[in-house]
C-alpha cells in the first residue's frame, strides 16, 4: 500500500523568448498576454504578441497563419479576441509553437512556486504502508528538476539528498529516479517510507547523545 499527497508546481511568468531586439542592443522579448489578429475575407491570421524587454518593440509569433475562419472555435476565437490570458500562457508555454516559429524559449528565465504541505516525521513513522507517493501537478513543462522538487518539499539538504537517491529507494513514474529527469504534469515519486524516516533521523541521534552528555 502507498500514501498519495499532491506537490503541485505553479509558474509565475511565462518564458522569455531568446529573440534579437532590431531597435537596442536587448536579447529578450517577453510576452504581452495580448494577441493580434487579422482577418481577409473567409482567412484569419492570429499572433501572440512579444515585447523587447528593453524598448518594448514588438515581435509577433505565429499561432495560426491563413487559416479558415470557420477551423477556429467560436470559444477559441474569442478567447483571443478578448485576449484570455490563460490561452496566451498556454501558447506562450508551446513547444510546438515556438518550433513552427523556429525560435527559441529561456525556460530558464520563468519562476516558480511549489504547493506542498509538510509532513512530519512522527507522521511518517505513523503512516500505514511501505511506500508514500507524491503526484506531480504542473500546468505547464518547463525546466524543473524532479530532484530540485524532491528536496524542496521534503525539506532535506543537498547531502541528506544524495543519500536519499543512492538508496535506490526512490522512483519516478516507476523507474528508479536519475537527477536529470525533469517534471511533467501528472509525474508520480514513490519512496520507501522507512528510507525517508532514516534520512530524517541522521544527525538528530548525534544531537541526542551530544544534549545527554552535556548534561
Amino acid at each position: 500500500m502507498s500514501t498519495k499527497h499532491i506537490w503541485e508546481v505553479k509558474a509565475k511568468n511565462t518564458p522569455l523568448l531568446k529573440k534579437k531586439c532590431n531597435h537596442c542592443n536587448s536579447d529578450r522579448f517577453y510576452c504581452s498576454d495580448k494577441f493580434r489578429l487579422n482577418a481577409q475575407k473567409k482567412n484569419i491570421d492570429i499572433w501572440l504578441i512579444y515585447r523587447c524587454v528593453k524598448c518594448s518593440n514588438t515581435y509577433n509569433m505565429t499561432v495560426f497563419s491563413r487559416i479558415r475562419t470557420e477551423s477556429v472555435s467560436k470559444e477559441l476565437f474569442n478567447k483571443f479576441s478578448e485576449n484570455n490570458t490563460e490561452i496566451a500562457w498556454e501558447y506562450a508555454f508551446s513547444q510546438e509553437i515556438r518550433r513552427k516559429n523556429n525560435i527559441e524559449a529561456d525556460m530558464e528565465s520563468v519562476e516558480y512556486e511549489i504547493l506542498y504541505h509538510t509532513i512530519p516525521v512522527e507522521d511518517l513513522i505513523k503512516m500505514d504502508g511501505e511506500t508514500i507517493s507524491f503526484q506531480i501537478q504542473s500546468s505547464f513543462d518547463f525546466n524543473v528538476r524532479v530532484s530540485t522538487v524532491i528536496r524542496t518539499c521534503l525539506g532535506l539538504s543537498s547531502s541528506k539528498l544524495n543519500l536519499l537517491l543512492d538508496s535506490d529507494t526512490v522512483y519516478f513514474n516507476g523507474k528508479p529516479l536519475q537527477k536529470k529527469y525533469k517534471i511533467k504534469n501528472g509525474d508520480t515519486v514513490t519512496i520507501n517510507k522507512q528510507a525517508l524516516i532514516d534520512i530524517y533521523l541522521i544527525g538528530k541521534e548525534a544531537l541526542f547523545f551530544k544534549t545527554v552528555n552535556a548534561q
